[in-house]
């Protein structure tokens, strides 16, 4: 099975290039506040410059649908990650406006009950990814901080959704998560970068080329 490999928070043509041409599926653009927050305008400028096979995928919390569909066709975008409790209406709304066209990622923030968090989110067949991720009382993504791979494991493997590991990943421990969790998609943003917002290049290729060999 091929590996989804994300490459997130990027906030300039330069850094999503480098994403591109390092073999990444997806680029991320986060909308949400953030030291790594992006406009419409921001994106807007610097996808159209991209490749088509290049997923584009924004990252929202607390948008309304409408916000979201302003930016998704605003920026070209193919694919919406909600940093949303629930969020079943937000998603019918997208679905309805979008169709299959657009990929969309519920985010499941790691804690003792997530297995019974994902099982709602994997009941609702509108979705097409769960992204687990870590969060602390400032930030709810771009953290560093890894969860629990090992007690992760029953969750990924259970899930019955495709599933997207993140949360301090980087090159030096995405074969390790690789391995423990078997997911579908990794996906990275801090763990690549040189200061928050720009991406060291050694790092980003180190990360997917780290990745594609764990699954390889």
């Amino acid at each position: 099975m091929s590996l989804w490999v994300k490459v997130c928070a990027n906030t300039s043509m330069e850094d999503a290039m480098l994403a591109v041409n390092a073999g990444a599926d997806a680029v991320g653009f986060v909308f949400a506040p953030s030291p790594r927050q992006v406009s419409v305008e921001q994106v807007a400028a610097i996808t159209p410059n991209l490749p088509s096979s290049i997923e584009k995928i924004g990252v929202f919390a607390g948008s309304t649908p409408q916000e979201i569909a302003r930016a998704v066709e605003r920026c070209g975008l193919t694919g919406a990650q909600l940093h949303f409790e629930g969020g079943q209406d937000l998603v019918a709304a997208l679905r309805d406006r979008f169709g299959t066209t657009l990929r969309i990622l519920n985010v499941l923030h790691y804690a003792p009950d997530a297995s019974e968090k994902a099982a709602f989110l994997a009941a609702n067949k509108q979705i097409d990814a769960i992204l687990v991720d870590s969060r602390t009382p400032a930030a709810i993504g771009g953290t560093g901080i890894r969860f629990d791979w090992d007690d992760a494991a029953s969750l990924f493997n259970n899930a019955g959704v495709k599933m997207i590991a993140a949360g301090g990943l980087n090159p030096a421990n995405v074969a390790e998560a690789i391995e423990k969790l078997q997911p579908w998609g990794v996906d990275v943003a801090s763990g690549v970068e040189a200061a928050p917002g720009r991406k060291d290049p050694e790092k980003v290729r180190s990360f997917v080329e780290n990745a594609r060999r764990a699954r390889s």
